[in-house]
């Protein structure tokens, strides 16, 4: 008896934490989806718990504002960190299947050297990077955005645990005695069963690359090419006379719907990818 009474406990009080837990999660987003609905006199009011009445007058305020493309810079983000979470994903796991799947001398080397990058900070290498897309003529372009995103050691480490734990190389060792060229094998074999890792990567690339604020503002001058970290600055950098909070939080809000849809289509795989890369078979 005493232990029906103490498992219905930990029951409630799971849902009780859960319940909890998720409210202090999406406060914030109500938060935010309240200030967009209101003025910016209505701001400096203070907090309000209400939705407002000027959601469509600051999309509108917003969408068609001349001196700030923000449809651009929409299109902006979803170009650079779409095609940045698509070659990291392939390029880190083409890697990954490389170390794990060949042995040669220099593979300890070659894993440790990767490693190290890890640990480098972007900002250490800013001015050499800078310095270097200039001499390319890639500088005000948002070629620079994406191509450095081919090597991420931090996405590497991640796609050669996950090999680790789900790819045995007698699978491998068949697929050639069978007469299959690598890439092939890697395309056609073990991309499939690394599916649940690269979207789970997919996700924190995509949305690392969509928050991202400095490199863009490192490289990009012109507003056209300007993605939506930046143009949350410009706004938010705007004198006190000409600032307008309620543009603000309405730019903020329409930035955090793509990255909510993202995780909305990947998210079914967020738990199997994290569990089964995290656990070695």
């Amino acid at each position: 008896m005493k232990s029906k009474e103490y498992n219905s406990f930990r029951t409630v009080f799971a849902h009780v934490l859960l319940v909890i837990l998720s409210f202090m999660c999406l406060f914030f987003f109500y938060i935010l989806f309240v200030n967009s609905t209101r003025s910016h006199a209505d701001l400096q009011k203070g907090f309000s718990a209400l939705p407002g009445s000027y959601f469509f007058t600051n999309l509108t305020n917003v969408t068609n504002d001349g001196t700030f493309p923000m449809v651009r810079g929409i299109v902006n983000s979803l170009i650079v960190s779409g095609c940045s979470a698509a070659i990291c994903i392939y390029f880190s796991a083409l890697t990954a299947y490389g170390l794990y799947a060949y042995d040669f001398k220099a593979k300890k080397v070659a894993f440790t050297f990767i490693m190290a990058i890890l640990v480098m900070p972007t900002q250490v290498t800013a001015m050499g990077f800078l310095r270097l897309i200039t001499k390319m003529g890639m500088y005000d372009s948002l070629l620079p955005l994406i191509i450095p995103s081919i090597a991420s050691p931090a996405v590497f480490y991640f796609m050669y645990s996950y090999l680790q734990s789900s790819l045995p190389l007698s699978l491998v060792e068949a697929a050639r005695i069978d007469g299959s060229k690598e890439f092939r094998t890697f395309n056609q074999i073990v991309l499939p069963i690394m599916k649940p890792a690269m979207a789970v990567q997919a996700i924190f690339t995509f949305v690392g690359s969509w928050n991202n604020y400095f490199v863009p503002a490192l490289v990009i001058q012109s507003k056209d090419k300007m993605t939506v970290p930046i143009l949350i600055a410009l706004l938010r950098g705007a004198d006190y006379l000409n600032r307008d909070m309620g543009k603000i939080y309405m730019m903020i809000m329409v930035a955090i719907v793509p990255i909510v849809l993202v995780y909305l289509f990947l998210s079914k795989y967020i738990i199997a990818g994290v569990t089964l890369g995290g656990v070695k078979g």
